[in-house]
């Protein structure tokens, strides 16, 4: 049986992209081994368990996962291009026709989030605003224990203790 140039042989390279793509590490296991139907699914498990502890494996794994991801930036990064691109001609020479084709950049903009609205906002207020902002939370911090200090003072003051 061959190995691949990552040192890998073609079911353990199946296995990989399974996991890669989505699948559970047991169900991969399935997929790649053509295991039989009434084999037990705790044995699956401990073999899928096995394969991803393997560090070529999962280096593998990681490396299918990262590429994905690079693949889906890039695919969305292209998209805003083109948007941009359009969008730049159409409005250059935008005729009474061009509706849909404005529509369709604007929705495929959307898609790639292109259009999202950001809203910043700042509250500035003074120094001395927020030094008696600060004073003010102090003090009803300060008279709240001496509420509660009172109370327990009141509480034990209430009554006689009796003793038996």
């Amino acid at each position: 049986m061959g190995k691949t140039r990552d040192g890998l042989t073609a079911k353990q390279m199946h296995f990989a992209r399974c996991v890669a793509s989505g699948m559970s590490q047991s169900a991969a296991y399935r997929e790649a081994f053509d295991v039989a139907e009434g084999s037990k699914t705790a044995t699956h498990r401990e073999a899928a368990s096995r394969l991803m502890a393997r560090a070529d494996i999962k280096a593998r794994v990681d490396g299918l996962i990262a590429q994905r991801e690079r693949s889906i930036l890039a695919s969305a990064l292209s998209d805003k291009e083109r948007v941009l691109d359009r969008l730049r001609q159409w409005t250059d020479s935008a005729e009474p026709s061009d509706g849909n084709k404005i529509r369709a950049a604007e929705l495929l903009g959307k898609s790639v989030g292109l259009f999202k609205d950001v809203i910043e906002t700042s509250e500035s207020r003074s120094s001395d605003d927020l030094l008696a902002e600060l004073e003010t939370m102090l003090e009803s911090v300060a008279d709240d224990q001496s509420d509660a200090s009172e109370s327990d003072d009141l509480a034990d003051s209430a009554g006689p203790t009796i003793m038996h």
